[in-house]
C-alpha cells in the first residue's frame, strides 16, 4: 500500500560511490536464507529452498555492451529536489547514490550552471539535502545530518569551497527551511514532543562542538531509554508508522535570524499538538503559511488539513480553509495574489487530488486541472508568477504552465518521460528530475525552447549495458480499454519464444509508465536473465481519469484480475512469448493481486509476491492506515465480514498450486509481516505447493526502493533465481 498515488518512491540518502570500494573495508557478506539454523539476512522460511548466486558468463553479449547485472543497481544514482538561483542562471539539486558498504545512501548537493553546462559539487557531507537559495543568491540554506540530528546549515556561494555553519542545532533535528523575503530570516520545522517545551540552551545558537557532541550522546540515551519503555504504552491508533513507533512528536514553525553575529534564539510560531506542513513566507514577509491537521488525534491517518497563515511575529492564525477537504502544501505566488495548493477529499482513497489555486484574500478558488481530469504531481511558481506543474497522463507525466492572469492552463513540452520534482525559473525556464525509457533517471533543463539533459551521472554504467526498449501495448479487457508495456529479453531472436515475467504495480491507484524510476533496473534485469517483461495500468490506476481510478473501488481483487489477465493475453497473442512459462509478481497492492491471481488461475508457474496483503480484517487491525479499507471497501470489518474475507487472497490459500515465494520487511508497519506469515502458514499446511518466506530485518514498506542497497540486490537475485527454477525450465 502506498501513501502517494505515484510510485516514484523515495531513496533516503546518496551522493558519490566510487565502484571500487576501498581494500581496507570489509566487504559485506552475502545474506543467504537461515533455514535448517544457518545465520543469515534475510531470514528465510522454505519449504523448498533455492539461493544459489546468479552467474552472469552465460548471457549474451551485444554490440560489446553486456547485459545488466543485479549488482548494478548499486550504480545507479538519482537526482532531487531541483532548485533556481534567484538569478536564474543555476540549479541546485541533490545527488543521491547507493553506499554498500555502509548500508545506506549518500547525497550531496550539487550546482548545475545554465551558462556553460557545468556541474560542481557544493557539498562533501554524505547526508546534505533540501537546498534552498537565499533571495539575493550568496547563500544556500540547506539540511544536513552531519551531527547526528538533521539541521539547518548555511553555506555561501559566492567564493565556492566555502564552509558551511550551522544555523540550528535544535534538541530534536529541523528542516524544511524558507526564506524571508528579505534574506534575514528562515522558517523551518522543527518536531516537538507533546506538551515539550524547549529548555533555552536547547533551542538557541550552535553550541562548541565537543559540548554539542557530548549533549547529544546523553541525549540520545535519554532517546534510547523513552523508545524502549517496557511495558510501551499506546493510547492511539496508529500507534506505528514507517518503521517505527509513533513518538509523539509534531513538526512545529520556528523562525531563526540568519546573521552569523546574532545572539537571537529560533522563535516558535505554533504550538498545537499537530504536524505543520513546510512554511512558505509571504512576499511581503508579514505571514507564513503552511497546512496542519485541524480533526482530533486518534484513528485518523488521513486527517483533515487546512492552510493557515500565521503572523511572522507573533504566531497568530487565521484558517484559509474550512475543513470540507484536505488542502495542504500551500505554496504563495511571488506578487503574494495567489496561493496554490492541492485538495483531497475527506476519507476517499480512490480520487485524484486537484490542484487549486486560491487568491490570497479569499475571494476566488480555482481548480487548475478540473477540467483535464488528471493527477497533479509536483508544482512550483516561477519568478514571473507562472504556476510550473506536473500532469500523469497514460504512463507520462510532462510538465504544463499555469497563467493565473488569464486562467489559461498549457502543455509546457511533449515527450515520453516522468518528472518526478520540477521548479520554474526566469524566462519559462524549467528544471526537471526526469526518467526516460534509456535512463533512470537524471536533471534536466527546458530553457530557450531546448529541452536538454542537464547531468549525466549514469552514462558510465549506460555505456557498458544493453537497455531494452519499453513498447506500449494497449488491449480491451472486460472493464474497457487498458494501457500496458512489454519489454523483449536481451538477446531475443524473431521466432523465440521466451518465458513471461508479469509484474503488478501497488498502490492500488498507483501508475507505471514508459520509464518508472523505481522499477527501471528491475525490469532491465529481468529481460537481461532472459525473461520477456509485461506490466500494465489495470482499472484503479491513476493518470486515466477519477472514472477510471474509482472503477476498483470495493473490488480490488476480479477487476484488476480481469484487466491483467487480459493484457497477457494480449502479449502472448503477439508470439514472443511462452504461455507455458509464466511468472508473475508484485509488491503492496501488487502482492495483493500475485495472491489473488494464483488463488483463482494456475496459469503461473513461479509467483513471488512481496510486501502483500492478504486477510483485509488483520490488516485493518496491524497496519499503519487501517482505514484504506473502510474507505476502499465501505465498511468496517465488524459491521461486513463477508466483504474483507471474500476480497482477501487469503480466503484461497487452499487453492494455490504456483510455486510461491514470500518476501517481506520485518519492520513493515504499512503492511505488517504477519500478512505474509499467514499466507505462508496457509500454504503450508493445506497444500503441497512449494513456498518459501524470506524476511528482510531492518526493512520496511520501502525495501525495493529505498532499502540498504544489499538487500535490493538480494531482494533481485532471490526473485529471479526463483522464476528460473520453476518458470524458465
Amino acid at each position: 500500500m502506498s501513501a502517494s498515488k505515484r510510485e516514484t518512491g523515495a531513496i533516503p540518502a546518496g551522493g558519490n560511490w566510487s565502484c571500487a570500494p576501498c581494500p581496507r573495508r570489509r566487504r559485506p557478506r552475502n545474506p543467504s536464507p537461515n533455514w535448517r539454523g544457518k545465520r543469515a539476512s534475510p531470514r528465510c522460511c522454505n519449504r523448498d529452498s533455492i539461493c544459489s548466486p546468479i552467474a552472469n558468463e552465460d548471457m549474451p553479449m551485444t554490440d560489446s555492451k553486456r547485459p545488466i547485472t543485479a549488482e548494478d543497481l548499486n550504480r545507479i544514482h538519482y537526482v532531487q529536489d531541483p532548485q533556481f538561483s534567484p538569478d536564474g542562471n543555476a540549479v541546485a539539486f541533490v545527488k543521491v547514490s547507493p553506499d554498500p558498504l555502509e548500508k545506506s545512501y549518500k547525497r550531496n548537493i550539487w550546482l548545475y550552471s545554465l551558462a556553460d553546462g557545468t556541474l560542481q559539487q557544493l557539498t562533501r557531507g554524505e547526508k546534505d539535502s533540501q537546498p534552498r537559495w537565499s533571495p539575493d543568491g550568496s547563500q544556500l540554506a540547506f539540511v544536513s545530518a552531519r551531527s547526528d540530528k538533521p539541521q539547518v546549515y548555511l553555506l555561501p556561494t559566492a567564493a565556492p569551497g566555502g564552509e558551511a555553519r550551522a544555523l540550528t542545532s535544535m534538541k530534536n533535528g529541523a528542516h524544511s527551511p524558507d526564506w524571508s523575503p528579505d534574506g534575514v530570516r528562515i522558517a523551518f520545522l522543527a518536531p516537538l514532543r507533546r506538551g515539550e517545551r524547549e529548555a533555552e540552551a536547547d533551542n538557541g545558537d550552535p553550541e562548541p562542538a565537543d559540548k554539542l557532541e557530548a549533549k547529544q550522546r546523553k541525549e540520545r540515551q535519554a532517546e534510547d531509554e523513552r523508545n524502549h519503555w517496557d511495558p510501551r504504552p499506546m493510547w492511539r491508533i496508529p500507534y506505528r508508522q514507517g518503521t517505527a513507533y509513533v513518538n509523539e512528536r509534531y513538526d512545529q514553525v520556528y523562525v531563526a535570524d540568519t546573521a552569523e553575529s546574532s545572539e537571537s534564539k529560533p522563535r516558535r510560531l505554533t504550538a498545537i499538538d499537530a504536524d505543520h506542513a513546510a512554511p512558505r513566507w509571504s512576499p511581503d514577509g508579514a505571514s507564513i503559511y503552511t497546512s496542519r491537521t485541524v480533526t482530533p488525534l486518534g484513528d485518523e491517518p488521513w486527517r483533515a488539513l487546512n492552510i493557515f497563515r500565521l503572523d511572522a511575529e507573533t504566531g497568530a492564525e487565521a484558517a484559509l480553509t474550512n475543513g470540507a477537504f484536505s488542502v495542504y502544501a500551500p505554496k504563495p505566488s511571488p506578487d503574494g495574489k495567489w496561493i496554490a495548493c492541492e485538495r483531497s477529499p475527506i476519507g476517499v482513497t480512490d480520487m485524484p487530488s486537484r490542484l487549486l489555486v486560491l487568491a490570497a484574500d479569499g475571494s476566488e478558488t480555482r481548480i487548475v486541472n478540473a477540467y483535464i481530469d488528471r493527477e497533479t504531481i509536483d508544482y512550483a511558481w516561477s519568478p514571473e508568477g507562472e504556476l510550473a506543474l506536473t500532469l500523469e497522463s497514460e504512463g507520462k507525466v510532462l510538465p504544463w504552465r499555469y497563467d493565473p492572469e488569464n486562467d489559461e492552463l498549457l502543455p509546457a513540452h511533449e515527450g515520453v518521460y516522468e518528472i518526478e520534482q520540477i521548479d520554474g525559473g526566469r524566462s519559462g525556464a524549467l528544471a526537471m528530475t526526469v526518467s526516460t525509457p534509456g535512463n533512470p533517471q537524471e536533471l534536466y533543463v527546458l530553457a530557450n525552447g531546448e529541452f536538454k539533459e542537464a547531468t549525466n551521472f549514469n552514462h558510465e554504467l549506460l555505456d557498458e549495458v544493453i537497455v531494452q526498449e519499453a513498447r506500449e501495448l494497449r488491449y480491451d479487457s472486460p472493464n474497457g480499454a487498458v494501457q500496458g508495456w512489454y519489454i523483449l529479453p536481451v538477446g531475443h531472436q524473431e521466432g523465440d519464444k521466451a518465458p513471461l515475467a508479469l509484474n503488478i504495480h501497488g498502490g492500488p491507484h498507483a501508475a507505471w509508465g514508459f520509464s518508472t524510476k523505481t522499477m527501471w533496473h528491475e525490469w532491465q534485469f529481468h529481460a537481461a536473465r532472459g525473461y520477456a517483461v509485461f506490466y500494465c495500468n489495470p482499472h484503479g490506476s491513476g493518470g486515466y481519469g477519477e472514472a477510471f481510478e474509482r472503477r476498483l473501488h470495493a473490488a480490488w481483487g476480479p477487476v484488476a484480475m480481469d484487466d491483467i489477465m487480459a493484457g497477457v493475453d494480449a502479449v502472448l497473442e503477439l508470439g514472443f512469448a511462452d504461455g507455458e512459462r509464466m511468472a508473475i509478481t508484485g509488491g503492496s497492492y501488487g502482492g495483493y493481486m500475485t495472491a489473488w491471481i494464483i488463488g483463482h488461475s494456475d496459469r503461473f508457474k513461479a509467483a513471488v509476491s512481496q510486501r502483500g496483503v492478504y486477510n483485509i480484517s488483520s490488516f485493518y487491525g496491524t497496519s499503519d492506515v487501517p482505514l484504506l479499507m473502510s474507505n476502499e471497501f465501505d465498511a468496517e470489518p465488524w459491521d461486513d465480514h463477508d466483504v474483507y474475507w471474500d476480497n482477501s487472497p487469503l480466503k484461497y490459500a487452499a487453492r494455490i498450486t504456483t510455486p510461491l515465494l514470500l518476501i517481506h520487511s520485518e519492520n513493515d508497519f504499512r503492511v505488517p509481516i504477519e500478512q505474509a506469515e499467514q499466507l505462508f502458514a496457509w500454504v503450508r499446511r493445506a497444500t503441497d505447493t512449494p513456498v518459501k518466506m524470506l524476511r528482510y530485518p531492518r526493512e520496511g514498506h520501502e525495501l525495493s526502493r529505498s532499502g540498504e542497497p544489499g538487500h535490493r540486490v538480494s531482494r533481485l537475485t532471490e526473485m529471479v533465481a526463483w522464476f528460473d527454477r520453476y518458470a524458465m525450465a
